[in-house]
Protein backbone atom coordinates (compact mmCIF):
# COMPACT_ATOMS: atom_id res chain seq x y z
CA UNK A 1 0.00 0.00 0.00
CA UNK A 2 1.23 3.48 -0.84
CA UNK A 3 1.31 5.56 2.31
CA UNK A 4 0.29 9.19 2.24
CA UNK A 5 3.25 11.29 1.23
CA UNK A 6 5.07 8.51 -0.64
CA UNK A 7 7.12 9.89 -3.50
CA UNK A 8 9.56 8.84 -6.15
CA UNK A 9 9.30 5.77 -8.31
CA UNK A 10 6.28 4.31 -6.44
CA UNK A 11 4.22 7.40 -7.30
CA UNK A 12 5.24 7.16 -10.95
CA UNK A 13 4.36 3.46 -11.05
CA UNK A 14 0.98 4.11 -9.47
CA UNK A 15 0.17 6.89 -11.93
CA UNK A 16 1.06 4.66 -14.86
CA UNK A 17 -1.07 1.87 -13.42
CA UNK A 18 -4.03 4.20 -12.85
CA UNK A 19 -3.77 5.56 -16.39
CA UNK A 20 -3.85 1.97 -17.67
CA UNK A 21 -6.90 1.23 -15.52
CA UNK A 22 -8.76 4.28 -16.79
CA UNK A 23 -8.05 3.34 -20.39
CA UNK A 24 -9.21 -0.23 -19.68
CA UNK A 25 -12.51 0.97 -18.22
CA UNK A 26 -13.10 3.23 -21.23
CA UNK A 27 -12.35 0.37 -23.64
CA UNK A 28 -14.70 -1.95 -21.76
CA UNK A 29 -17.58 0.55 -22.00
CA UNK A 30 -16.88 1.11 -25.69
CA UNK A 31 -17.03 -2.64 -26.28
CA UNK A 32 -20.27 -3.06 -24.30
CA UNK A 33 -22.06 0.06 -25.51
CA UNK A 34 -24.22 -1.50 -28.23
CA UNK A 35 -25.66 -4.12 -25.85
CA UNK A 36 -25.34 -2.27 -22.53
CA UNK A 37 -29.06 -1.52 -22.13
CA UNK A 38 -29.92 -5.20 -22.57
CA UNK A 39 -28.40 -5.97 -19.17
CA UNK A 40 -29.62 -3.29 -16.73
CA UNK A 41 -28.52 -3.30 -13.10
CA UNK A 42 -31.29 -4.52 -10.73
CA UNK A 43 -31.77 -1.15 -9.04
CA UNK A 44 -35.01 0.67 -8.28
CA UNK A 45 -33.96 3.74 -6.31
CA UNK A 46 -32.08 5.46 -9.12
CA UNK A 47 -35.22 6.62 -10.99
CA UNK A 48 -36.69 7.79 -7.69
CA UNK A 49 -33.65 9.90 -6.87
CA UNK A 50 -33.46 11.24 -10.41
CA UNK A 51 -37.08 12.30 -9.94
CA UNK A 52 -36.22 14.01 -6.66
CA UNK A 53 -33.34 15.79 -8.36
CA UNK A 54 -35.62 17.01 -11.14
CA UNK A 55 -38.08 18.37 -8.57
CA UNK A 56 -35.36 20.78 -7.42
CA UNK A 57 -35.04 22.23 -10.95
CA UNK A 58 -37.04 25.16 -12.29
CA UNK A 59 -39.33 24.56 -15.29
CA UNK A 60 -37.22 24.11 -18.43
CA UNK A 61 -34.17 23.77 -16.17
CA UNK A 62 -30.90 22.39 -17.54
CA UNK A 63 -29.56 19.11 -16.15
CA UNK A 64 -26.07 17.67 -16.59
CA UNK A 65 -25.90 13.87 -16.80
CA UNK A 66 -22.25 13.15 -16.05
CA UNK A 67 -21.46 10.56 -17.24
CA UNK A 68 -24.59 9.83 -19.22
CA UNK A 69 -23.71 6.38 -20.56
CA UNK A 70 -26.34 5.40 -23.09
CA UNK A 71 -28.65 8.17 -21.88
CA UNK A 72 -31.04 5.91 -20.04
CA UNK A 73 -32.40 8.79 -17.95
CA UNK A 74 -32.75 11.31 -20.78
CA UNK A 75 -36.42 10.46 -21.34
CA UNK A 76 -37.17 10.91 -17.63
CA UNK A 77 -35.60 14.37 -17.70
CA UNK A 78 -37.50 15.35 -20.85
CA UNK A 79 -40.80 14.04 -19.47
CA UNK A 80 -40.34 16.32 -16.46
CA UNK A 81 -40.04 19.33 -18.76
CA UNK A 82 -36.31 19.77 -18.23
CA UNK A 83 -33.44 19.78 -20.73
CA UNK A 84 -30.39 17.54 -20.51
CA UNK A 85 -26.74 17.74 -21.52
CA UNK A 86 -24.72 14.53 -21.45
CA UNK A 87 -21.01 13.90 -21.08
CA UNK A 88 -19.13 10.63 -21.17
CA UNK A 89 -15.55 9.49 -21.64
CA UNK A 90 -16.69 6.58 -23.83
CA UNK A 91 -17.33 7.34 -27.49
CA UNK A 92 -19.33 4.13 -27.78
CA UNK A 93 -21.69 5.14 -24.97
CA UNK A 94 -22.13 8.61 -26.46
CA UNK A 95 -23.08 7.06 -29.79
CA UNK A 96 -25.92 5.21 -28.09
CA UNK A 97 -26.95 8.33 -26.18
CA UNK A 98 -26.97 10.40 -29.37
CA UNK A 99 -29.31 7.92 -31.04
CA UNK A 100 -32.02 8.80 -28.50
CA UNK A 101 -32.27 12.29 -29.98
CA UNK A 102 -33.11 13.90 -26.63
CA UNK A 103 -30.01 15.65 -25.27
CA UNK A 104 -29.49 19.27 -26.27
CA UNK A 105 -25.74 18.60 -26.33
CA UNK A 106 -23.30 15.74 -25.84
CA UNK A 107 -19.58 16.01 -25.07
CA UNK A 108 -16.85 13.39 -24.90
CA UNK A 109 -15.01 14.29 -21.72
CA UNK A 110 -14.17 12.58 -18.44
CA UNK A 111 -15.29 13.64 -14.98
CA UNK A 112 -11.70 14.61 -14.14
CA UNK A 113 -11.59 17.07 -17.07
CA UNK A 114 -15.08 18.54 -16.67
CA UNK A 115 -14.89 22.30 -17.15
CA UNK A 116 -18.44 23.67 -16.87
CA UNK A 117 -19.00 26.67 -14.62
CA UNK A 118 -22.40 27.52 -13.19
CA UNK A 119 -24.34 26.31 -16.23
CA UNK A 120 -26.68 23.71 -14.73
CA UNK A 121 -29.63 23.66 -12.36
CA UNK A 122 -28.88 20.05 -11.40
CA UNK A 123 -26.22 17.41 -11.95
CA UNK A 124 -26.44 13.64 -11.70
CA UNK A 125 -23.56 11.18 -11.51
CA UNK A 126 -25.00 7.67 -11.56
CA UNK A 127 -23.02 4.40 -11.63
CA UNK A 128 -19.73 6.24 -12.09
CA UNK A 129 -17.91 7.20 -8.90
CA UNK A 130 -16.75 3.59 -8.42
CA UNK A 131 -14.42 4.17 -11.37
CA UNK A 132 -12.84 7.30 -9.84
CA UNK A 133 -9.43 6.90 -8.19
CA UNK A 134 -9.07 8.11 -4.58
CA UNK A 135 -6.63 10.80 -5.74
CA UNK A 136 -9.30 12.13 -8.12
CA UNK A 137 -12.35 12.13 -5.86
CA UNK A 138 -11.83 15.72 -4.57
CA UNK A 139 -11.24 17.05 -8.10
CA UNK A 140 -14.28 15.27 -9.52
CA UNK A 141 -16.53 16.55 -6.72
CA UNK A 142 -15.17 20.06 -7.27
CA UNK A 143 -15.85 19.81 -11.02
CA UNK A 144 -19.42 18.62 -10.48
CA UNK A 145 -20.02 21.29 -7.84
CA UNK A 146 -18.61 24.04 -10.06
CA UNK A 147 -20.95 23.03 -12.90
CA UNK A 148 -23.97 23.89 -10.73
CA UNK A 149 -25.74 27.20 -10.54
CA UNK A 150 -26.14 28.62 -6.99
CA UNK A 151 -28.67 26.53 -5.10
CA UNK A 152 -28.40 23.59 -7.49
CA UNK A 153 -28.41 19.97 -6.38
CA UNK A 154 -26.19 16.99 -7.21
CA UNK A 155 -27.33 13.36 -7.15
CA UNK A 156 -24.62 10.73 -6.99
CA UNK A 157 -24.42 7.03 -6.26
CA UNK A 158 -21.66 5.34 -4.30
CA UNK A 159 -21.26 1.60 -4.85
CA UNK A 160 -20.42 -0.50 -1.78
CA UNK A 161 -19.16 -4.03 -1.13
CA UNK A 162 -18.28 -5.92 2.04
CA UNK A 163 -15.09 -5.35 3.98
CA UNK A 164 -14.02 -8.95 3.47
CA UNK A 165 -14.19 -8.53 -0.31
CA UNK A 166 -12.14 -5.35 -0.08
CA UNK A 167 -9.50 -6.92 2.18
CA UNK A 168 -9.12 -10.01 0.00
CA UNK A 169 -8.84 -7.94 -3.19
CA UNK A 170 -6.25 -5.65 -1.64
CA UNK A 171 -4.16 -8.57 -0.38
CA UNK A 172 -4.23 -10.17 -3.83
CA UNK A 173 -3.14 -6.96 -5.57
CA UNK A 174 -0.30 -6.36 -3.10
CA UNK A 175 0.85 -9.97 -3.57
CA UNK A 176 1.07 -9.30 -7.32
CA UNK A 177 3.15 -6.18 -6.72
CA UNK A 178 0.41 -3.82 -7.90
CA UNK A 179 0.71 -0.27 -6.46
CA UNK A 180 -2.86 -0.34 -5.15
CA UNK A 181 -4.50 1.18 -2.08
CA UNK A 182 -7.14 -0.47 0.05
CA UNK A 183 -10.57 -0.28 -1.53
CA UNK A 184 -9.38 -0.81 -5.10
CA UNK A 185 -10.61 -3.90 -6.93
CA UNK A 186 -9.70 -5.09 -10.41
CA UNK A 187 -12.04 -7.28 -12.42
CA UNK A 188 -9.85 -9.87 -14.11
CA UNK A 189 -6.13 -9.53 -14.72
CA UNK A 190 -6.24 -6.60 -17.13
CA UNK A 191 -9.51 -4.71 -17.62
CA UNK A 192 -11.65 -2.96 -15.10
CA UNK A 193 -11.27 -0.82 -12.00
CA UNK A 194 -13.49 -0.15 -8.98
CA UNK A 195 -12.74 1.88 -5.88
CA UNK A 196 -14.83 1.56 -2.73
CA UNK A 197 -13.86 4.41 -0.38
CA UNK A 198 -16.30 3.77 2.47
CA UNK A 199 -18.78 6.27 3.83
CA UNK A 200 -16.39 8.05 6.20
CA UNK A 201 -14.09 9.04 3.33
CA UNK A 202 -17.03 10.14 1.17
CA UNK A 203 -18.46 12.29 3.95
CA UNK A 204 -15.09 13.97 4.50
CA UNK A 205 -14.71 14.72 0.78
CA UNK A 206 -18.25 16.12 0.58
CA UNK A 207 -17.68 18.30 3.63
CA UNK A 208 -14.37 19.57 2.29
CA UNK A 209 -16.11 20.55 -0.97
CA UNK A 210 -18.85 22.38 0.94
CA UNK A 211 -21.59 19.92 0.01
CA UNK A 212 -24.25 18.78 2.47
CA UNK A 213 -26.43 15.70 2.21
CA UNK A 214 -30.13 16.60 2.03
CA UNK A 215 -31.44 13.10 1.31
CA UNK A 216 -29.92 9.63 1.30
CA UNK A 217 -30.91 5.99 1.12
CA UNK A 218 -29.27 2.60 0.71
CA UNK A 219 -30.29 -0.02 -1.82
CA UNK A 220 -28.89 -3.48 -1.06
CA UNK A 221 -28.03 -5.90 -3.84
CA UNK A 222 -26.58 -9.39 -3.95
CA UNK A 223 -23.11 -8.92 -2.48
CA UNK A 224 -23.12 -5.15 -3.08
CA UNK A 225 -25.17 -2.04 -2.39
CA UNK A 226 -25.74 1.49 -3.63
CA UNK A 227 -25.63 4.51 -1.36
CA UNK A 228 -27.78 7.20 -2.97
CA UNK A 229 -26.97 10.81 -2.08
CA UNK A 230 -28.77 14.04 -2.93
CA UNK A 231 -26.49 16.94 -1.97
CA UNK A 232 -26.28 20.73 -2.34
CA UNK A 233 -23.99 23.56 -1.40
CA UNK A 234 -23.97 24.49 2.26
Amino acid sequence: MLASGDSGRSDVERRVWLDERRAAVEAAYDAEASTYDQHPYPVAMQPRFVGRLLETCPPDGLVLDAPCGTGQYFALVAAAGRRVVGIDQSAGMLEQARARGIAVALHQVGLQELGFRGEFDAVMTVDAMEHVFPEDWPRVLANLHRALRPGGHLYLTVEEVGETVIDEAFAALVARGVPAVRGEIIEGDVAGYHYYPGRAHVRRWLEAEGLEVVEQDTEPGRGWAYWHLLVRSR
